[in-house]
């Protein structure tokens, strides 16, 4: 009689305590890190590629050659080079600019033996792959091939991850500084909360960038628009845990953690570009905010003639859901006062 009692009241104690929150965090944690490092390793440690767009210009090499090439980079890569013909190099180059080509094979013209041209700030391991592969095909055809980085990345980012390192920092602090916010301004209102967000979003966007570019001299920045993608990165992440704490309340650590880090930053294509990303990590990293601000702020850097629309469309689209259910669920919020 004693122990029936004595269980009930020990899980009833239990369950109002510090402890039984504590014990759950410590399982999640937990998970959290073995996720965390299997999503940066399933992405990044061994990245292969599997389609590589391709240029190809010039008199054609034959059939026979052009055939024999293209059969040996794929084997050697173990990707496909899709192959898109364009009438002379200047177009070609064109194609590059614009992100939709990583590289120009053009055939012997002008030049008597083929020329690999590779663009290092398009992908810098793509081009690495290219650059180191496309010469030992050639010889075992006997076809020698010239390779040449037409667009290389700035000296002060020989590996081409300074624009991730910088969107990351956005990202992870654009929703620690909400969470700090719901911790220690957690009176605030609506309305105050979100101009606070916006206010530390464009303090620590001006602050990353000033200390890459002008402090450390890691990247030449077209400041203004850096700044302005670093601002509507912090913001948006931000807003996205602001968005889960009204849904969630105080577990909204988890989907925002998942979403922006678990998901968002191992395929967001900033440290492996994406041809060499698995396939479905590719496609919905250019649909999230840490994607969009990697692919925004790179073309920003190095493509800065052929600016998208559409990851400013992808980052306005989850910043504009995010404030919307945050503000009609606004009464389900645990600030405000």
């Amino acid at each position: 009689m004693d122990s029936a009692d004595a269980a009930p009241g020990f899980w009833t104690a239990f369950r109002r305590s510090p402890f039984l929150p504590a014990c759950v965090l410590v399982l999640l944690i937990a998970a959290a890190a073995g996720l965390f490092a299997g999503s940066y390793t399933y992405a990044m440690a061994n990245p292969t590629p599997r389609h590589i767009p391709t240029a190809v210009t010039g008199v054609p090499m034959s059939q026979f050659q052009r055939a024999r090439f293209v059969a040996g980079m794929e084997q050697a890569l173990g990707a496909s080079l899709v192959l898109h013909s364009y009438p002379d190099y200047a177009s070609a180059a064109d194609a590059v600019e614009a992100q939709q080509v990583f590289a120009i094979l053009q055939e012997p013209g002008p030049a008597p033996n083929p020329r690999l041209y590779v663009s290092s700030a398009s992908g810098a391991s793509v081009a690495q792959l290219l650059a180191e592969t496309a010469p030992k095909v050639g010889a075992s055809i006997g076809v020698p091939i010239t390779v040449q980085d037409i667009k290389p990345l700035q000296k002060g980012d020989p590996r081409g991850l300074a624009i991730f390192y910088i969107s990351l920092a956005a990202v992870i602090l654009g929703f620690v500084g909400a969470i700090q916010l719901s911790v220690h301004a957690r009176a605030l209102n609506p309305p105050e909360r979100i101009a606070f967000i916006l206010a530390y979003a464009m303090l620590g966007g001006f602050a990353i960038a000033a200390v890459v570019d002008w402090g450390l001299g890691a990247l030449r920045l077209p400041f203004a628009e850096s700044w302005a993608i670093l601002v509507f990165t912090m913001f948006t992440s931000g807003m996205v845990f602001t968005m889960f704490n009204t849904l969630v309340g105080r577990w909204a650590m988890l989907p925002t953690w998942g979403l922006m880090v678990l998901l968002g930053n191992p395929s967001s294509g900033g440290a492996v570009s994406w041809p060499l990303l698995p396939s479905l990590l590719g496609f919905i990293g250019r649909w999230l905010p840490p994607g969009a601000s990697v692919n925004a702020q790179h073309t920003a850097v190095y493509f800065g003639g052929s600016q998208h629309a559409f990851p400013f469309l992808v980052l306005a689209a989850w910043a504009a859901v995010s404030t919307a259910v945050f503000w009609g669920w606004r009464h389900r919020h645990p600030g405000g006062r």
